[in-house]
């Protein structure tokens, strides 16, 4: 079952939900719009190794905005801190974003239970499209548990986002 509006907002304030910082106004029918935070990283290389640490640069999107290339990733923080013990988030972009072909999350949507903190969006342009810090470019849903809950303690916490892959982990053996 999908949370209303009115149920997050309620869930924000009981504390059962987590956005930080919270603004009303972002409050659609059944979602959140959150915004696009300031930190990326970019791959220095263009082919990628699973099995190995992969470099990235890291730098500030620029206040004036930043345009994003085709053929480019881009690893870029949510400016808003979010998340549930007791909900599921779901991530998808604003349709106004994607229909200037900007990918949010092109596979993770799925945010685990537990995992509080601000996400890292993988950026994706099929076009050359600008970007700012703190435009509204996604939607969060949250999504009731059936069963008992287990809360993520994976490779991915307490993490300071974006974070760039650690799939080598999984490789190594070093997470379950």
């Amino acid at each position: 079952m999908i949370l209303s509006g009115p149920a997050i907002r309620d869930a924000v304030a009981s504390g059962e939900i987590v956005i930080d910082p919270f603004d009303p106004s972002q409050l659609s029918p059944n979602s959140y719009d959150f915004r696009l935070g300031n930190r990326c990283k970019v791959y220095r290389d263009q082919v990628l190794d699973t099995a190995r640490v992969n470099e990235v640069d890291a730098f500030e999107l620029p206040a004036d905005g930043m345009t994003l290339a085709p053929g480019r990733l881009y690893l870029v923080n949510t400016l808003e801190r979010m998340g549930s013990t007791r909900y599921v988030p779901i991530i998808r972009g604003r349709s106004s974003v994607g229909r200037l072909g900007l990918f949010i999350d092109v596979t993770a949507d799925l945010i685990d239970l537990g995992s509080i903190n601000q996400w890292t969006l993988q950026l994706a342009p099929v076009l050359p499209v600008k970007v700012y810090p703190g435009m509204r470019i996604g939607q969060v849903t949250f999504w009731c548990v059936k069963g008992e809950p287990v809360l993520y303690s994976g490779k991915y916490a307490g993490q300071s986002s974006p974070v760039e892959s650690l799939i080598h982990r999984d490789i190594e053996g070093d997470d379950p």
